[in-house]
């Protein structure tokens, strides 16, 4: 907000200099809206143009291409003088106001039109001289190769600009959400619906998130950064909708080449050193990447509770404020299968199921081995393998007690929980208040010292924030408990624990395109195109 302070006060400081020299008086230049008109004025378009600049993001390519106007109106037309009007317009005006050899043409537009004119009446006359001789002082031709360059530029400022504000393209790389979004379904998702987030790394490679491909360094700078904001929403987070967000424990994180790894999780589990040789030696080496909240991995799951719910998993059934919820049509969960040797496993049949090697909890290149099966399943697959014959034992893989993976990570509250029985907590609120003791601070820990940047201590029984002696904490934004569809195969809030409200990113639209696996080779969903990505 500082800097586009700063920067409107520079331009109007700018147009107070350089309107004299094309006969307007200086003031107007300092007067808010009564500077558009005129620059609009100087350029050849109608005074009411100036308007479109009050309709957020729009305005941002209407003051570009006036700034573009205005420095052609005053001769410059090479690529460099307008490449400098598009990157900080208000020091390429006090130049052209400062430099006595550069003098206001008139407008552009207008100018512009009627040398196309002159052309367009020399062809149509025939006057082949005189089209030869416009063509060749014609002041506004472009090279092919500028021509190229300013339509790429263009290309990639639209896509950038639409990518960061309007609606990105996500395609699904892990099962997590398997039976509602697959492997190798393809996104869109809207990051206006739930308002939008303004980047707060601003030192970036366009069209990239947090990696340059291939190099697999960094794209981005994390100073200078901007702060925090975010438009008014078009409608609120719903429990039981997709939302798409940062991965809120990827501020340090071990990247390999088969997955990302946050830094405390290994610490508590460092057997997952013994599966992956690379985290090893990144972990021996402390090579891990810090990155600020825009540049976290992006991570797409079901918002299942928002601010101020209490939530309980009851034997795999989540319950909110007591009451049990509406589950996902395609929820899934992980089946010990035993199929009689009479029994055939017909791939075909499977695939048509939408039962596939996606799906093998084992790993293996078959389904099914020596008829038994680990799969993950929804309950209509389950009905579906149950009648191929009343003797398939069909079993829930039973899930194990796991407090050093299970969020808070806590082995005196934990003790008893699984993925399938998990709870009671209560999801923090913006302005809610908890009391706070040395028992339930695993549960806000990591809220107060991370997410809201506080100072926090212990020291015996007694809890320090900010140096001050604290027995309650008040919530400065909401937070929400976010979950996979595929229960037993998604790393989420169980693992890792709330998503804050600043992490939010925006709301699936619908799947613009798939590929069977996640492989285009394996073939395309063409049953999951345009369907939506929101519903149950």
């Amino acid at each position: 907000m500082i800097f586009f302070i700063v920067s409107y006060i520079l331009l109007s400081i700018s147009l107070y200099l350089l309107f004299p020299k094309a006969g307007v008086e200086a003031v107007k230049g300092l007067i808010p809206g009564v500077n558009f008109v005129e620059w609009c004025k100087l350029i050849g378009r109608k005074p009411s143009h100036a308007l479109w600049l009050l309709f957020p993001i729009v305005n941002i390519f209407i003051f570009v291409s006036m700034a573009v106007d205005l420095v052609r109106s005053f001769g410059k037309l090479d690529f460099k003088h307008t490449a400098a009007a598009v990157i900080y317009a208000p020091a390429y005006f006090f130049k052209l106001a400062k430099t006595p050899e550069d003098k206001y043409l008139g407008p552009t537009l207008i100018k512009e039109e009627e040398y196309a004119h002159s052309l367009e009446n020399a062809k149509a006359s025939g006057d082949t001289y005189k089209l030869k001789q416009l063509e060749e002082k014609n002041p506004y031709k472009k090279s092919v190769a500028r021509e190229w360059v300013e339509s790429i530029v263009f290309a990639v400022f639209a896509a950038a600009f639409i990518r960061m504000f309007l609606i990105e393209a996500y395609v699904i790389p892990t099962p997590s959400m398997e039976g509602s979004l697959n492997v190798g379904d393809f996104l869109f998702v809207s990051k206006a619906h739930y308002g939008i987030r303004p980047p707060m790394t601003v030192a970036m490679i366009p069209l990239l998130h947090n990696q340059i491909p291939v190099i697999n360094k960094e794209s981005y700078l994390s100073k200078p950064s901007l702060p925090y904001t975010r438009f008014p929403a078009l409608e609120k987070i719903e429990a039981g909708k997709p939302i798409v967000f940062n991965w809120p424990v990827g501020d340090s994180v071990y990247i390999t080449s088969s997955r990302s790894y946050f830094v405390s999780q290994i610490q508590r589990q460092p057997e997952y050193m013994q599966g992956d040789r690379e985290l090893e030696m990144k972990v021996k080496n402390k090579d891990y990447v810090v990155r600020p909240i825009d540049k976290k991995d992006h991570y797409i799951k079901r918002c299942v509770a928002g601010p101020g719910d209490s939530l309980k998993i009851i034997d795999k059934q989540i319950y909110l404020n007591g009451n049990a919820v509406k589950n996902p049509k395609h929820l899934q969960f992980l089946y010990q299968i035993q199929v009689p040797p009479n029994v055939s496993i017909n791939n075909k049949r499977m695939d048509d199921w939408g039962i596939d090697l996606g799906d093998n909890a084992i790993g293996s290149r078959d389904l099914f081995n020596n008829g038994q099966a680990l799969l993950f399943l929804d309950e209509e697959q389950v009905q579906k393998i149950k009648s191929l014959d009343p003797n398939v034992i069909i079993q829930h893989y039973p899930q194990q007690t796991e407090p050093t993976k299970l969020f808070p990570f806590d082995t005196i509250i934990g003790k008893n929980w699984t993925v399938d029985n998990y709870g009671p907590i209560w999801i923090p609120k913006a302005g809610a208040t908890t009391p706070l003791s040395v028992s339930n601070l695993p549960f806000y820990r990591r809220v107060i010292e991370v997410y809201e940047n506080n100072k926090l201590e212990v020291k015996g029984q007694d809890i320090f924030i900010n140096g001050q002696k604290a027995s309650s904490y008040t919530f400065r934004q909401d937070y929400y408990w976010a979950m996979g569809d595929n229960r037993h195969n998604s790393e989420d809030s169980r693992a890792w624990g709330y998503v804050p409200a600043d992490h939010i990113v925006g709301k699936p639209l619908f799947i613009w395109f798939s590929t069977k696996e996640g492989n285009i080779k394996n073939g395309i969903n063409w049953d999951r195109i345009f369907k939506s990505a929101s519903k149950d």
